[in-house]
C-alpha cells in the first residue's frame, strides 16, 4: 500500500491546547517560547482511505511545532531546518510523499528548498488547493442568484503562488477581475499574464478595499498573519472564499454582515472510511484540499515533487482536479467557520442582501 505524510504546525498558540491541554492556561508568548524546544513528532496514523477505483492508501500526520507567527518572521533557515525535522519523521513511518500544511508551504521559497534537502518527494499542496477555492467559490455565487459570467471578482494576495493561479482560473469565469496585493511589481507581472490569457477585464489594486467594494465574488490568499478583510469593504450578497490559514476574514466580519457569505476554500469529501486519528478542526471523513493532494498522489503512485514554488502551474491544476474525481474526492458542501453551511443560510444571505440594496436604493 502506498503512504503519504503531511505536516501540520499550530497556527495560533490556541491550536497547540489540541495535542497539550494545559496550555490553554498559559500566555501566548509562553507556548511560542515551550514550542521552540519541542521537537517534531509523529501525531497519528491515518487510515480508510478508499478510491473509487479499489486502490487504498495511509498516511501520517506529523507535527512541526512552530506557530504560525513564528514560521512568518522567524529567518528562513531556522524555519527550514525544523519544517526538516518533520519531514524526516515521516519519511521514517514510510511515507513515499510528503506535503507541506498551512504556512510549512509558504516559508521562504514554497517548499522549493525543502524538496531539494529531502530524501522524499514534496508538496504543498497548492494545486488542488486553488481548484477546489475557485470552483467552490463560484458555485456559492450561483448559489445566491449571481450570473457568474457577468460577476465582478476579486483576488486578495494576487501577487503570490495561489493567488495567481487562482486570477488565471477565475478570468475565464467573470466579467471582470480586481487584483489586489500590497506587492506593486508582482501585481503587475500576474495582470499582464492574465490579460495575456484573455477572459475577464483586469485591474490592479494595492488599496484592499478598493478591490473588494465592487466585487461580488472574492477570493483571499493572503499570507497575513491576522485577518485583514473589514467589513464595510463588503458589498451586500458577496462570497468571500477564504482560503488562508490563518484568515484572511475574522468571525466578527462574518457577523456583523449577515447579507454576506463566508466560506472557507478547500474543504474536501475524502473518499472512504477514513481516519485521521487527529482533530484539526474538520468534520469527520474531510479535509484541507492540500492534504487531500498528497492523498491523491499516493493513489496514483505519483511519487514526485508536485506544487512547489511561487509559480503554480494551471496545467497541474486542471490535472490534480482530474485525478482527485477519478478517485472521488470532492468538495464537501460550504463550510463557515468550522461549521457547515446549510441550505437555510444561504437563503438568509440572500435575503438580507436583496433587503439591504432596497434599503441603498431608496435613500439614494
Amino acid at each position: 500500500m502506498n503512504t503519504f505524510g503531511f505536516v501540520l504546525h499550530p497556527l495560533s498558540t490556541d491550536d497547540v491546547a489540541r495535542k497539550y491541554p494545559i496550555t490553554r492556561r498559559l500566555p501566548s508568548s509562553w507556548v511560542e517560547a515551550l514550542l521552540n524546544f519541542l521537537k517534531a513528532q509523529h501525531l497519528s496514523h491515518i487510515t480508510g482511505i478508499r478510491s473509487l477505483t479499489g486502490q487504498e492508501t495511509d498516511g501520517h500526520f506529523v507535527s512541526c511545532n512552530l506557530s504560525a507567527r513564528q514560521l512568518m518572521t522567524y529567518p528562513e533557515e531556522r524555519c527550514y531546518r525544523r519544517i526538516l525535522e518533520a519531514v524526516k519523521v515521516a519519511e521514517d513511518h514510510g511515507s513515499q510523499v510528503v506535503g507541506l500544511g498551512a504556512h510549512t508551504s509558504v516559508v521562504g521559497d514554497a517548499g522549493v528548498t525543502v524538496a531539494e534537502r529531502a530524501k522524499v518527494p514534496i508538496t504543498t499542496g497548492n494545486s488542488y488547493t486553488v481548484g477546489t477555492a475557485v470552483s467552490g467559490a463560484l458555485e456559492a455565487a450561483r448559489r445566491l442568484g449571481h450570473e457568474v459570467r457577468q460577476a465582478r471578482a476579486a483576488v486578495l494576495g494576487a501577487g503570490g503562488s495561489i493567488g495567481r493561479a487562482c486570477a488565471l482560473l477565475l478570468a475565464g469565469e467573470v466579467a471582470q477581475l480586481r487584483l489586489c496585493d500590497q506587492r506593486a511589481e508582482r501585481l503587475e507581472a500576474v495582470a499582464a499574464e492574465v490579460q495575456a490569457a484573455g477572459g475577464a477585464q483586469v485591474s490592479t489594486h494595492t488599496d484592499l478595499g478598493e478591490a473588494l467594494r465592487p466585487a461580488h465574488i472574492a477570493i483571499a490568499v493572503t499570507s497575513a498573519i491576522e485577518a485583514i478583510v473589514p467589513a464595510e469593504a463588503l458589498r451586500p450578497g458577496a462570497v468571500v472564499c477564504d482560503v488562508a490559514r490563518p484568515r484572511d476574514v475574522s468571525r466578527q466580519v462574518a457577523e456583523a454582515r449577515r447579507d454576506v457569505l463566508v466560506i472557507e476554500g478547500g474543504v474536501v469529501a475524502v473518499p472512504g472510511d477514513v481516519e485521521f486519528g487527529f482533530d484539526f478542526g474538520f468534520p469527520p471523513k474531510t479535509s484541507y484540499a492540500c492534504m487531500a493532494e498528497t492523498m491523491i498522489l499516493a493513489l496514483e503512485g505519483r511519487f514526485e515533487c508536485y506544487s512547489l514554488g511561487r509559480q503554480i502551474d494551471v496545467g497541474k491544476v486542471r490535472a490534480i482536479c482530474t485525478m482527485a474525481e477519478k478517485h472521488g474526492f470532492k468538495l464537501a458542501g460550504f463550510r463557515s467557520f468550522e461549521r457547515n453551511v446549510a441550505d437555510q443560510q444561504i437563503d438568509r444571505v440572500r435575503r438580507a442582501a436583496e433587503a439591504a440594496r432596497r434599503s441603498a436604493a431608496a435613500a439614494s
